[in-house]
């Protein structure tokens, strides 16, 4: 499979990544079983890089990562966590004002808490090794900081760039669903990679407008999120109540949607492989990370990996006004 190097820390992605949200019982719950078939069946497709994070399934996600990364060639894969919440007794004062489990389905005894200071990025890096079962990640993330730019910047923003200089942790940076302050960070912090989810896809070009300048501008790399758009592109034709945005998807969305899938299957492509192809399009675009609960699926998604779209889709695409100018411009490379 492809790879991309993040920035310039000799740390290498591939070109899709395993997305572990779903293997937190995100929604619904998976069983041990399948979350590791779906693990090993990623390593058999030559995924290579893994990404969770202690919000995903309170810890779960990362024990599941780390079982089945056990034993596998640790210098052939790249292992990515996030700090910014911790996870702690559901009875602890500090649990019931943090961050609840949003939508993950798991027992109660534990809870999240919001630490983005110093000290809370390095209580959070410890544990989440001990819950991988590594001496180490080679990419750390400051996770989903909205409601705390503030303090993320004095705290945790400035603390990762620290633990990069000491050796701790090979690449650094920020996943956010919002393009607008992680381009703040990436102007304002030395960070090697950020991961965005939601805002470069074939419905949001979002990134676009500021991210991926920035990015260009400082050699920071960026994993994408959300290329299926929570649902409505993942599949060849969407049915009624797929989701976009988590949110069932209104009707004048849908008839975008089919026009999309129209102008693939015309081109003899699946609206999923056309998703996945826009997405990496982007130079900026070191990966994509996709969230499967089975291994079928990630067989599925591997699948969509190919040869890159013909021009003549994107200019297809122009024309029917379901892209603008500017976004068949970088994936044609015109930009």
């Amino acid at each position: 499979m492809i790879t991309a190097e993040l920035g310039s820390t000799g740390v290498r992605v591939t070109a899709l990544g395993f997305g572990g949200a779903p293997l937190g019982n995100h929604l619904a719950e998976v069983a041990d079983d399948d979350a590791r078939a779906a693990l090993d069946a990623a390593w058999d497709a030559g995924v290579r890089l893994f990404d969770t994070a202690p919000h995903y399934g309170v810890g779960l996600s990362e024990r599941r990562v780390g079982q089945a990364l056990r034993g596998r060639p640790r210098g052939e894969l790249t292992l990515s966590t996030k700090v910014g919440r911790l996870v702690v007794p559901a009875d602890s004062e500090r649990g019931r004002t943090g961050d609840a489990d949003h939508g993950f389905v798991v027992p109660d005894t534990h809870r999240l808490a919001f630490d983005f200071s110093a000290a809370g990025v390095r209580r959070s890096l410890e544990e989440s090794l001990e819950r991988l079962g590594v001496d180490a990640v080679d990419v750390l993330l400051v996770h989903d900081p909205d409601a705390h730019l503030d303090e993320a910047r004095a705290g945790a923003l400035s603390e990762v760039v620290r633990m990069r200089e000491e050796g701790l942790v090979r690449a650094v940076g920020a996943g956010m669903n919002d393009a607008v302050p992680l381009t703040g960070f990436v102007e304002e912090f030395d960070l090697d990679v950020v991961l965005v989810a939601g805002c470069w896809n074939l419905l949001d070009r979002s990134a676009l407008d500021h991210l991926f300048p920035a990015a260009a501008r400082t050699g920071t790399s960026v994993l994408l999120g959300g290329v299926f758009a929570s649902g409505v592109l993942a599949t060849d034709r969407p049915a009624p109540g797929a989701t976009y945005r988590y949110a069932p998807a209104g009707a004048d969305l849908l008839a975008r949607v089919h026009g999309l899938a129209d102008v693939a299957e015309r081109h003899g492509l699946t609206l999923p492989a056309l998703a996945v192809r826009f997405a990496l399009a982007a130079p900026a675009v070191a990966s994509v990370l996709l969230g499967v609960r089975t291994a079928e699926e990630v067989r599925r998604n591997a699948s969509l990996l190919g040869e890159p779209v013909p021009d003549a889709v994107w200019e297809d695409l122009l024309r029917a006004g379901l892209l603008d100018e500017e976004a068949v411009a970088v994936v044609t490379g015109a930009a």
